[in-house]
């Protein structure tokens, strides 16, 4: 069993990020900015904490660190995302990431955003079903659901501007956007452009310089 004040030190890491002021309202890069170089290396540490805390939840804590880093992730992705008009009702309404097949990640990310916001938005964790819409949804995550019930899914965020993010290289090459991989005992991240232009998202270049591979062409 991990120390109690090891989980603490590692949770109060995961927390750190998503309080860092420079994330707040990043954008998506529409040209070059002064300081925007200094982007990819803030990525850069961010992907090393991240990996650092998951490979810890991977040999300490199974599940619940890796779900907090995962939860991280979700959260920061969607303000490097820009959606089409339309995609929000009123310019306040709330950005929802819906969460498909893993409620105990789904769970921890509502505890993550509590009291925070993404470019101004407030943030919505959504549990979805086998089934149910995903109208109104702007990220889903696809976690351990049947191969039939991912396709569906899949099938049915097609001609919506949603983001999908997958931790399976069998999802990925289904359709996801953006698929969790390990790299050298690191979490990391590929992108998949076609779909994203397909559902008419564009995603900064500073998170594509941060992938660690982005597909041009098909999954």
């Amino acid at each position: 069993m991990v120390p109690r004040l090891r989980m603490h030190s590692l949770y109060s890491v995961v927390m750190a990020i998503l309080n860092w002021s420079w994330w707040r309202h990043p954008g998506p890069l529409r040209r070059p900015v002064r300081g925007a170089g200094r982007r990819p290396l803030r990525w850069g540490w961010l992907l090393l904490l991240l990996g650092v805390l998951c490979a810890e939840a991977r040999a300490q804590v199974p599940g619940e660190l890796e779900r907090q880093v995962k939860a991280a992730y979700l959260y920061k992705f969607a303000g490097y995302v820009e959606w089409p008009d339309g995609s929000f009702v009123r310019p306040d309404s709330p950005l929802v990431i819906g969460v498909a097949g893993a409620d105990a990640l789904a769970e921890q990310l509502e505890q993550s955003v509590a009291g925070h916001s993404v470019n101004g938005r407030a943030v919505q964790v959504k549990k979805v079903r086998r089934g149910e819409a995903l109208a109104g949804l702007h990220v889903l995550y696809l976690g351990a659901l049947e191969k039939t019930a991912l396709q569906e899914m899949l099938a049915a965020s097609r001609g919506l501007a949603l983001l999908t993010v997958s931790d399976s290289d069998e999802v990925y090459a289904m359709g996801s956007m953006i698929n969790f991989v390990m790299a050298e005992d690191k979490v990391r991240f590929d992108v998949a452009l076609k779909p994203v232009a397909q559902a008419h998202i564009r995603i900064s270049a500073r998170m594509l310089l941060a992938a660690y591979r982005v597909q041009t062409g098909g999954a």
